[in-house]
């Protein structure tokens, strides 16, 4: 597949044009970029969709057309970023990552690019495997959700199947017996993330009415 990517789109993993992450690849923004230039794209136009956003919440969507050349109609994208969908390193710039997901969908289409680019994921994978270091100022010592892989692969699981994530925070204490997720142990939040995966493959339907009942707690 490494081969296919290079040398239908001249993509290098040494510049950083496309990522292994998890088993599959993944295109960077800085790759998509690249490969407009090496096509001499003409333009890209951005536009905010003001009456899909929300600044009280931080949810942005951008609409972003791509024009090949001249006689082109335009490849449209739509990005949307809000802080249940993006990284804790990146959180409080959500405008600016909504406008890179959606720059980087209307590019993939004006080039018939398949993969998913890395930044239309909820979360940044580390580059190399990292151990798992408690913060000092942790409330119970054992770092709960402050270790940035475990509060990710929540945030991806409730983007991937659109799950309500004050809800699923609800839902996530209880299954844990805490008052409150961040009081957690790591096991317990281990096991809920790997429950809450395959309640949402098994039957979505199910889930969704499970995590309602979180929403009028007595």
């Amino acid at each position: 597949m490494l081969r296919d990517l290079t040398a239908k789109f001249g993509f290098s993993v040494a510049r950083g044009e496309i990522q292994l992450l998890s088993g599959n690849w993944y295109v960077t923004h800085s790759g998509l970029l690249q490969l407009a230039r090496r096509h001499r794209c003409i333009g890209i136009r951005v536009q905010l969709v003001r009456t899909c956003c929300d600044i009280g919440l931080s949810r942005w969507v951008f609409r972003a057309t791509v024009f090949r050349d001249r006689d082109s109609k335009g490849f449209i994208g739509y990005g949307d970023a809000d802080p249940s969908n993006v990284s804790l390193l990146v959180r409080g710039a959500e405008m600016r990552v909504a406008e890179t997901r959606a720059v980087n969908r209307a590019l993939r289409k004006a080039y018939g690019i398949g993969l998913c680019s890395v930044e239309e994921l909820g979360y940044i994978a580390p580059r190399a495997p990292q151990s798992f270091e408690p913060r000092a100022n942790g409330s119970n010592g054992n770092g709960s959700l402050r270790e940035p892989r475990l509060r990710d692969r929540l945030c991806l699981l409730i983007r991937q199947h659109n799950l309500p994530p004050s809800l699923v925070k609800a839902y996530a204490a209880d299954f844990c017996g805490t008052p409150a997720l961040k009081d957690a142990s790591r096991e317990r939040v281990e096991a809920f993330i790997a429950h809450l995966a395959q309640a949402a493959k098994e039957d979505r339907d199910a889930l969704v009415c499970k995590l309602n009942s979180y929403a009028h707690p007595a």
